[in-house]
């Protein structure tokens, strides 16, 4: 209420009444009236003590001075001056009041409703005047008019109805409103004014705030420009406001999209993807945010393809929140969720569209009423508003996502339920990839691992250390591997390997090579044949793969490539001969501990067909280490292979007492946390077999000395305390020396070797090998061969550069 005992929102919707004012004998305002206020804008205490003058638009006609110079009345039509600088046209009556300090006037006013008999001015010039009048004040634009002291001289009916009832603001400095109207920026504005002031130049500013009377914060551009007089001197300076609340809204909500397609689903991670909605969400749009997701999501397994409104389990996978914490939390991260089936979440879910709520509507405090603790949490935050939106994406229900208000003042609107769409739809295509990478990263993993050797295998002439790291998420399983296969002879086989390329087609890729190479292995292939061998079989592989598959790296299945180093080691010679095809050599730690890499034949990467192996041979003393690695240990972004081997050596001189230690160490000192290619490493110390552990003989080619090879190896045997394996190790020995001498060619050598099984060889310069094959009931031969096959656990034939060796092995108990 202002002191007219009205409002000044009554003041402005009603016509002004009689004007009264009281000029003094010396020209000053005397008295001033409620009326004079509507009519002119000064209140009392602004309006007393001026020049009666300042009030007048125009000089007053001379009829007017000849009245005041006579003082006598008056009566005629004159344009005065508002407070706030434009012209009132008044119907003026003017009474003197002889006093002793001279003659005062009483000066009633009414507004001129009707032309000016005297006026000359033409009708169409006084409506061009209202229609300027009606544009300023009808204006949808607010308009203030301020004087250099930054004191509101005039406004539009929109500033007035900004600033609410909090009294009328023309004549009051900008920093005087800050008490009246709390919400505005006085302070920017003050600033932005005397920016003008000081430099003339038009200023463009955008704000956001809330206006007495408003819900919620408004947006608003400001254009604030100078008044200049006819010096061209600022005089004061005009701010026009427009609201663009729906234009900022529109913005934001296009910068949220953007922000989410930039930010959600950056990796192939559930967790990761889920934690990005919610960081997105929680900036500028929901206060909370929470994401709950099926446990077939986080196992990558196929999820149920439509929605129900029955009750829900989910697991809590990620949330957000403006306060530090997460208070407004019903169920910590990594938790399972129990939803009943008429809460807003499962109905979503059977809807598949996003809905929207206030936490006081009815089917909101029914849920409440079973979900204490959520109730609780959501009463001490002072949520006000919710929207829910399941997260589906091509027909598989993945979850379901909660937003929720409590600090921001405004529920959430239709727009913003189209906005939590469009986050949701966007993260459950990144969610369901990432579930469907997990599946194939699994599945992956499981084949892979089903292909690598879990334990090694029993065998005497090394010992054996391992590690087999898959890729990070990033990058996806490859086709690394290794294996160890034991050989006849005592010796054993150590293969590393490489499949280009990464997933699925990868890993059944390197099963193949795998197994191919076990097989290669049980003939004794030596290890250039064997890499020829296995060329062969992936140009095979490639004439045969269907061209329409393709791996995580988007490489066709025809564009098969691996490397592969193979390597044998014989704990009788010591002496360990290897061949690779493409792949990184291997590194030697001797016995005084100095590390080495010797240079090997480099052959060419498996698949290109055509070109040659070649094989080296290392004298390895026992208690020397063999290092075999795939390319993912030493190569890396951050640095060159030639960088990685330096570290590699570094690492190995600095193991420990046992290889798994020195394993432990070598990824310690090498490996990312998260690796960007596949790592297998392959450590073998090297053991030798003493010269009592074998026993050997030149047999001369006569079919008389087979008796007496017999003996030499009973006598062995019982040296070695194995008596009990005499009777089939006689027969065995009778055999193959038959045999040796009846189709071999001299020289013939009979080798016994005690390790984990007893061995037997007979070797000749022969490159004929014999078969098994059914004895007819009168045949005279054939049943030997037979025979050493069922007693013995394993026998065949190995090749050598100079002729071929038969060999079998008893299995003998641990020690």
């Amino acid at each position: 209420m202002d002191e007219t005992g009205g409002s000044a929102e009554s003041d402005r919707g009603s016509p002004p009444g009689s004007a009264a004012a009281v000029v003094g004998p010396d020209g000053l305002l005397a008295a001033w009236s409620p009326g004079a206020r509507r009519l002119l804008g000064h209140r009392p205490e602004q309006a007393l003590g001026l020049p009666a003058g300042d009030l007048l638009a125009a000089p007053p006609p001379a009829a007017a001075l000849r009245a005041l110079a006579r003082g006598t009345e008056w009566h005629g039509r004159l344009a005065l001056l508002h407070r706030d600088g434009r012209p009132v046209t008044a119907d003026l009556h003017a009474t003197p009041l002889h006093t002793d300090t001279g003659t005062a006037w009483t000066v009633t006013a009414e507004p001129a409703v009707a032309p000016d008999p005297d006026a000359a001015a033409d009708p169409a010039t006084t409506g061009h005047r209202e229609l300027r009048e009606w544009a300023f004040s009808q204006l949808p634009i607010a308009v203030g008019v301020y004087d250099r002291e930054t004191r509101l001289v005039g406004a539009n009916d929109e500033v007035l109805r900004m600033m609410g009832e909090g009294g009328e603001p023309v004549g009051l400095l900008m920093a005087e409103t800050a008490d009246r109207w709390a919400g505005l920026p006085h302070a920017r504005l003050a600033a932005l004014m005397n920016r003008v002031l000081a430099g003339g130049e038009t200023v463009r500013a955008d704000h956001l705030f809330r206006t007495p009377g408003e819900a919620g914060a408004h947006a608003w551009t400001t254009v604030l420009y100078p008044l200049k007089g006819p010096d061209g001197g600022v005089r004061g300076v005009a701010v026009g406001g427009l609201d663009t609340t729906d234009e900022y809204r529109a913005r934001r909500r296009l910068a949220m999209v953007n922000a989410a397609g930039l930010r959600i689903g950056t990796t192939l991670d559930v967790t990761r993807t889920a934690q990005e909605l919610a960081d997105v969400a929680t900036e500028d749009f929901a206060d909370f945010t929470s994401v709950d997701l099926l446990d077939s999501v986080f196992l990558g397994t196929e999820a149920a393809t439509r929605p129900t409104g029955g009750p829900a389990v989910f697991r809590r996978a990620a949330e957000q929140s403006v306060l530090i914490g997460c208070p407004e939390s019903a169920v910590p991260p990594g938790q399972t969720d129990h939803l009943p089936a008429d809460s807003p979440m499962t109905r979503a879910l059977a809807t598949g569209r996003p809905s929207r709520h206030r936490v006081d509507d009815p089917d909101v405090r029914r849920w409440l009423t079973v979900d204490p603790v959520r109730a609780q949490r959501i009463a001490e935050s002072g949520t006000h508003s919710l929207i829910v939106a399941p997260l589906l994406a091509r027909g598989t229900t993945l979850g379901i996502t909660l937003f929720a208000r409590h600090r921001t003042e405004e529920d959430f609107d239709a727009d913003d339920v189209l906005l939590a769409e469009e986050l949701t739809a966007r993260a459950a295509l990144s969610i369901d990839n990432a579930r469907r990478y997990t599946f194939e990263r699994n599945t992956a993993l499981a084949l892979q691992r089903s292909m690598m050797p879990h334990r090694a295998p029993r065998q005497a002439a090394v010992e054996i250390a391992s590690r087999y790291l898959p890729a990070g998420p990033q990058a996806g399983v490859g086709g690394d591997w290794f294996d160890v296969i034991p050989l006849s002879g005592a010796r054993v086989a150590l293969v590393v390997g490489d499949v280009v390329g990464h997933g699925i087609q990868a890993t059944a890729t390197m099963g193949r090579l795998r197994t191919a190479v076990r097989t290669l292995a049980d003939v004794d292939v030596p290890p250039d044949e064997l890499l020829t061998h296995l060329d062969d079989l992936v140009l095979r592989l490639d004439r045969e793969a269907d061209p329409r598959t393709a791996d995580e790296d988007g490489r066709e299945a025809a564009d098969i490539g691996a490397t592969c180093l193979y390597a044998v080691y014989d704990p009788v010679s010591r002496r360990c001969t290897l061949a690779r095809a493409g792949h990184p050599g291997p590194a030697v730690v001797r016995p005084d501990g100095r590390v080495e890499f010797p240079e090997l034949p480099a052959g060419p990467p498996l698949g290109l067909g055509g070109l040659p192996f070649e094989s080296a041979e290392l004298d390895l003393p026992e208690g020397s280490v063999l290092a075999l690695f795939t390319d993912g240990l030493v190569e890396a972004v951050d640095h060159d292979v030639d960088h990685g081997i330096e570290r590699l050596a570094r690492a190995l001189a600095a193991g420990g007492i046992s290889l798994e230690e020195t394993c432990d160490e070598i990824l310690r000192l090498l490996l990312p946390e998260a690796p960007e290619d596949d790592i297998a490493l392959l450590l073998a110390r090297t053991r030798a077999l003493d010269t009592s552990q074998v026993a050997a003989w030149d047999v001369p080619p006569d079919p008389a000395v087979v008796s007496h090879a017999r003996k030499l190896a009973a006598e062995q045997l019982a040296v070695w305390g194995l008596d009990e394996y005499a009777f089939v190790t006689e027969l065995v020995v009778s055999e193959l020396v038959t045999n040796a001498i009846r189709y071999g060619r001299p020289p013939i050598e009979l080798r016994l070797i005690h390790d984990t099984s007893l061995i037997c060889e007979v070797s000749d310069t022969s490159s004929t090998a014999p078969h098994l094959r059914r004895a007819r009931t009168f045949d005279e031969g054939g049943r030997g061969l037979l025979l050493v096959a069922q007693l013995t656990q394993g026998w065949g034939t190995r090749h050598t550069p100079f002729g071929k060796t038969i060999w079998t092995e008893q299995t003998l108990p641990e020690v």
